[in-house]
């Protein structure tokens, strides 16, 4: 037993509530369990209860033992002067607060199924993918996609404060902030770090004065990527080089290391010297991006924004100096909904909310809906439970859901998990 599992159980009130008797055995009937307060603090906030004839509004306090109340010192604590109910699985000795003032208690000891217990034992202490596993197809599909509706949401405003963070950073400059945050997703996971590094040591305004000029734009890039640092017996690059040492110079840049890149298990087309490639040419065909995505109405006219490819001497190359089978590097179709997933939708919706524009926060959520479902090892996964995902929408949703809830056990703040507990009332 734990004080998290009690927490729980008074808050679905998974327990036997007829003939409720406070220790001290006058007759309890609990009207509003109140607000679980997850801070500093009484456990549960406005809660209600009837103790004889008398009706209370206040907090509830919830521990395994009655003694745990001095042990918390909440006897001398005057924040817990408004505590109207003690709950606890085993009662022993009578509590007061700082007023000196006795409080009620209530054991739920012998009043919670024991096969509630069991099931949440079950879910914690199994080693399968998902703690459910063996249960998620009892919960009917309505309440699964309810939870993944909140965890759409939840996944969306996790990253509203990352985005609010930097935009302050950036002193509110949605263009910029928008910019480093496309640079990074250019990266994928791999070399999401050393793109952000790179956006952030090349602001989006120098770029602008030069997006006119493809090849002065690689040059920026490719030598803030520290890809223009050695010597090479190659036109292209030598072009690059040179023109970089010039505008290295004029506007004070300093280049990351490029041994932060990596090339490892990367498919030739996913290679970061492509990628940097794509990005300058949507530099290039491209001004005030994000005010035009705000503008778009649907997610064919946002796909258009990243119709590009890159440079002619890239049809030829992978990297610099290797000559290759002849290809236009476009960005694929896959790449591009990783875009719009992670870096379009996010902005519209933390746009939307700052600004009060509930459009953009819709046209966040039907983008999303529009797109088919991604596919890696979480999908894939959540796929042989019996969950399928055929949207971003329910993509993203079983992602958060796996890695904020499922990874963590957190079966008990989970609706999911509440469905599966709740079937052994």
């Amino acid at each position: 037993m734990n004080e998290e599992f009690l927490h729980f159980v008074w808050k679905f009130r998974l327990f036997d509530m007829i003939d409720l008797k406070t220790l001290e055995g006058e007759e309890l009937r609990i009207i509003d369990t109140g607000e679980h307060n997850t801070h500093a603090g009484a456990d549960f906030f406005n809660s209600k209860i009837r103790i004889g004839k008398t009706t209370w509004a206040g907090n509830v306090e919830i521990h395994l033992h009655s003694n745990d109340w001095n042990k918390h010192n909440h006897q001398h604590d005057k924040a817990y002067n408004n505590v109207i109910l003690h709950v606890v699985y085993d009662s022993g000795n009578s509590i007061s607060n700082d007023s000196e003032n006795s409080i009620p208690v209530l054991e739920l000891k012998g009043k919670i199924k024991k096969r509630i217990w069991d099931t949440y034992e079950e879910l914690i202490e199994n080693k399968d993918w998902i703690p459910c596993e063996k249960q998620i197809k009892s919960v009917d599909n309505l309440a699964i996609n309810g939870w993944l509706e909140k965890m759409l949401n939840e996944r969306l405003e996790r990253k509203t404060a990352d985005i609010l963070q930097s935009l302050n950073q950036n002193k509110n400059n949605w263009e910029e902030t928008f910019y480093c945050y496309l640079a990074k997703n250019f990266g994928y996971k791999i070399n999401a770090l050393p793109f952000e590094m790179l956006a952030k040591s090349l602001p989006n305004a120098i770029l602008a004065k030069h997006k006119n000029n493809l090849l002065q734009l690689e040059s920026l890039l490719f030598g803030q990527a520290g890809m223009l640092e050695g010597t090479m017996e190659d036109d292209y690059y030598n072009q690059l080089k040179n023109e970089y040492l010039f505008l290295k110079h004029k506007h004070n840049l300093k280049p990351i290391e490029e041994s932060l890149w990596k090339f490892l298990r990367l498919r030739p087309i996913g290679f970061s010297t492509i990628r940097i490639a794509q990005f300058a040419m949507l530099i290039h065909n491209s001004s005030h991006l994000f005010s035009k995505i705000l503008e778009a109405r649907s997610h064919k006219e946002t796909e258009r924004f990243f119709n590009f490819g890159a440079s002619e001497y890239w049809d030829t190359h992978y990297t610099f100096g290797n000559l290759s089978e002849q290809k236009a590097k476009y960005a694929g179709k896959d790449f591009v909904n990783n875009i719009i997933i992670n870096t379009i939708v996010p902005f519209l919706f933390v746009y939307g909310k700052k600004k009060g524009k509930s459009k953009h926060i819709e046209n966040a959520f039907k983008l999303l809906e529009s797109l088919p479902s991604e596919k890696n090892s979480i999908i894939t996964k959540w796929r042989e439970t019996g969950i399928n995902s055929k949207t971003a929408f329910q993509s993203q949703a079983l992602i958060e859901l796996k890695n904020s809830f499922c990874f963590q056990k957190k079966c008990l703040n989970c609706g999911i998990g509440n469905k599966i507990l709740s079937q052994h009332e």
